[in-house]
């Protein structure tokens, strides 16, 4: 059984000079860091980004329930489309990217009001910031766990940071990762791609695999896995002591 830390994933950004607040909508609970409060806004995009799938939801149940990819859909909301696009290659249902869809579609729409924004949705991230930002890797009981960040510098963002854990919070992992954490310019994309790079950790030999799996997926641009004392990134990542 999965151990659960509510909420600890919160400290795990550092963006000094940020105004922070927490908006939430039923299931979707977000923290937002921006240059002002903007509650009423980011209140308005979680409502608008959760009709489209939940109206989605209601015609094609299915869409909610499937591990598989989901065929494309022409007819179906912008959002549907992108969350149907980014997973139909990864060997994954469209859901394993609701997190980061939301922080995304969320954050790009603040930009109407901020100059820098970060949206934290279940410990899925989406960044767009004018200066470095570090964020803290939580891997559960791992001795490595927030023993190490990742620097994102401005000319990596907009950026999404996903992560996917078979040890921690309340996401379906098939594998034994205590973090698989994926960084693309579509949060989107990387919140899926976490959990396909999850799956296929099968054990501790598996790390060392990771650069294989993740310069095969179109669009990620960085990879972290921790399965116990044993760590493995790829990409452009920059990791700091923490």
């Amino acid at each position: 059984m999965k151990e659960y830390t509510e909420r600890l994933y919160r400290k795990r950004v550092r963006s000094g000079g940020l105004v922070t607040f927490e908006v939430a909508v039923k299931e979707t609970d977000l923290q937002v860091r921006a240059d002002k409060k903007l509650e009423k806004e980011t209140r308005d995009l979680i409502f608008s980004c959760r009709h489209q799938i939940e109206s989605y939801i209601h015609t094609h149940p299915d869409f909610l329930t499937t591990l598989n990819p989901y065929p494309d859909d022409p007819l179906a909301p912008p959002l549907v489309k992108e969350m149907i696009e980014c997973t139909k290659h990864l060997g994954v249902g469209p859901m394993a990217s609701v997190a980061g869809a939301i922080a995304q579609y969320v954050g790009l729409g603040l930009l109407q009001w901020t100059r820098e924004v970060i949206v934290e949705n279940g410990g899925d991230i989406f960044l767009k910031a004018n200066r470095a930002v570090t964020v803290s890797i939580f891997a559960g009981m791992s001795p490595l766990s927030e023993k190490l960040g990742l620097m994102v510098s401005p000319r990596q963002m907009p950026l999404g940071i996903c992560s996917s854990s078979a040890t921690v919070g309340h996401s379906y992992s098939m594998g034994v990762a205590d973090v698989a954490c994926i960084l693309s310019p579509s949060a989107t994309l990387a919140d899926a791609a976490a959990t396909a790079m999850g799956n296929r950790i099968q054990n501790k030999k598996d790390v060392d695999r990771i650069g294989e799996w993740a310069g095969k997926m179109t669009g990620v641009t960085g990879a972290l896995v921790i399965v116990g004392e044993k760590m493995a990134s790829w990409g452009d990542i920059e990791l700091v002591a923490t």
